[in-house]
């Protein structure tokens, strides 16, 4: 358990009665004057004994002592707030089920739901397997929204209400935060981040613990949102370089750069972006980050300041038809459709005698994906009848060849080269269908007639 955290979590439960608030008397007790409680000779005898040990180990059973003796106590409610801090400095189990006691009598106790959700939370750390570890979290969480909702209690100051919530809230939204995040509820995850970091001091949000660490978790949480913030996701995983340990920077460095050089296209201005995230809690509005030209822009400008554009290379045809605008898509077309091109090295994605569907693009190859569709022309294959010539027998037998050997060159995942027609394209995802299909088979050079060497 952290110690500063720890060491807050037993100040919110050190506000108990104090053994003077008690009456008692030899076999019943006189009435208890306003403001006190009312004990036998032997509860308070016992309920002394238990306050005044002097360590949470003995000081632990001897509460439980006293409250299997006297459980309708008049102070239950404070002893077992005692019984809970005790058995925090040593059983976390156990204190969590003292905190459940304690929440049974008194639903609203801020205190026992705090305790709850922090131990909870970590022990739902040190859980791997990770439907259980969600399931802890989830737990920890319900908690937590428990003991937001709490109201503040008749009797306690105002004062002494705000200094239980600013230890509490903290761990609330950090409970909720981390649950969320293991649910990929991106969205309720970033709100619950940014309320932890706004409930504790700022110079809290900058020494390394908990809070430190929910700052990156929260850089996380923008770097998976779908469609992802990119730029908070570089802001608040360089607020967490910037106060973090040593160690950690090699880890986290690549994270904020690679969000940053995603959302702006480079790394020009990452050292602004890391100042001012010292400073501030979210991006101010003086850090102005231009984001990266679209794909559509990239596609105006070259159509824009490229005189022909039947001169750009495929790939680049291939980026206009698939991410331009209609109208500039259009354009590059007009250059291509109705011509013929050979295209080598075509990677084969599927394969059948009428139709190729091959990858030629860099990107469609790595993915494996056809970017180009070859509707192949039939091969003639002469009907041979009794009255067939040799010729016609030779010529059947050479297209029934050249069948077979584009059927074998064309297996899936090999690279051939083809012919076809430009003849209509679909650009999301990009498909270019080629008519007039043909496959160049690579002849392979005639063997060399031996060499007899006369004998010497």
């Amino acid at each position: 358990m952290k110690k500063a955290v720890f060491a807050s979590l037993l100040m919110v439960a050190s506000f108990a009665p104090q053994a003077s608030n008690i009456a008692f008397g030899q076999d019943a007790a006189p009435a208890a004057p306003a403001g006190q409680v009312q004990m036998s000779a032997p509860e308070y005898a016992s309920y002394t004994n238990a306050m005044n040990q002097t360590t949470p180990q003995t000081k632990a059973p001897a509460i439980e002592a006293y409250l299997t003796a006297y459980p309708q106590s008049a102070v239950k409610v404070d002893v077992l707030q005692q019984l809970m801090a005790a058995y925090a400095t040593f059983d976390p189990a156990k204190a969590i089920d003292a905190a459940d006691r304690l929440v049974q009598v008194d639903p609203n106790n801020l205190r026992a739901l705090t305790f709850e959700v922090y131990l909870r939370r970590q022990l739902a750390d040190q859980v791997t397997d990770a439907a259980a570890k969600q399931a802890a979290l989830d737990k920890a969480a319900d908690f937590a929204q428990k003991g937001l909702a709490a109201t503040q209690p008749k009797g306690m100051s105002d004062s002494d209400f705000a200094t239980l919530k600013a230890t509490a809230y903290p761990i609330f939204y950090s409970a909720t935060g981390a649950d969320d995040l293991g649910k990929k509820d991106y969205p309720g995850a970033i709100q619950a981040f940014k309320s932890e970091l706004t409930s504790v001091p700022a110079a809290q949000t900058t020494q390394p613990g908990p809070v430190l660490m929910d700052t990156f978790l929260l850089a996380q949480a923008y770097e998976f949102s779908a469609p992802p913030d990119l730029l908070d996701c570089a802001f608040f995983s360089a607020r967490f370089l910037d106060y973090a340990p040593e160690t950690y920077k090699p880890q986290i460095l690549p994270t904020a750069q690679y969000c940053y050089k995603k959302f702006h296209g480079g790394l020009d201005g990452y050292d602004q972006l890391a100042t001012a995230a010292q400073t501030n809690l979210s991006i101010p509005s003086s850090l102005v980050v231009k984001p990266a030209p679209t794909a559509a822009d990239i596609v105006k400008q070259i159509v824009s300041t490229t005189p022909d554009l039947s001169t750009l290379a495929l790939s680049d045809k291939e980026f206009i038809l698939a991410n331009g605008q209609p109208d500039d898509a259009a354009k590059v077309w007009a250059t291509v459709k109705g011509k013929s091109v050979e295209i080598p090295d075509a990677v084969v994605i599927e394969s059948s005698p009428t139709v190729l569907k091959v990858a030629v693009s860099d990107d469609a190859v790595q993915s494996k994906t056809a970017d180009f569709t070859f509707n192949l022309k039939p091969i003639e294959v002469p009907e041979i009848t009794a009255k067939s010539t040799l010729a016609q027998k030779h010529e059947a037998a050479e297209a029934k060849k050249k069948i077979a050997d584009i059927a074998t060159a064309t297996a899936v995942g090999n690279k051939v080269t083809l012919t076809g027609t430009y003849d209509s394209f679909t650009p999301s995802p990009l498909n270019i269908t080629m008519s007039d299909g043909e496959v160049i088979l690579t002849k392979k050079p005639a063997a060399k007639a031996p060499v007899h060497h006369a004998a010497h």
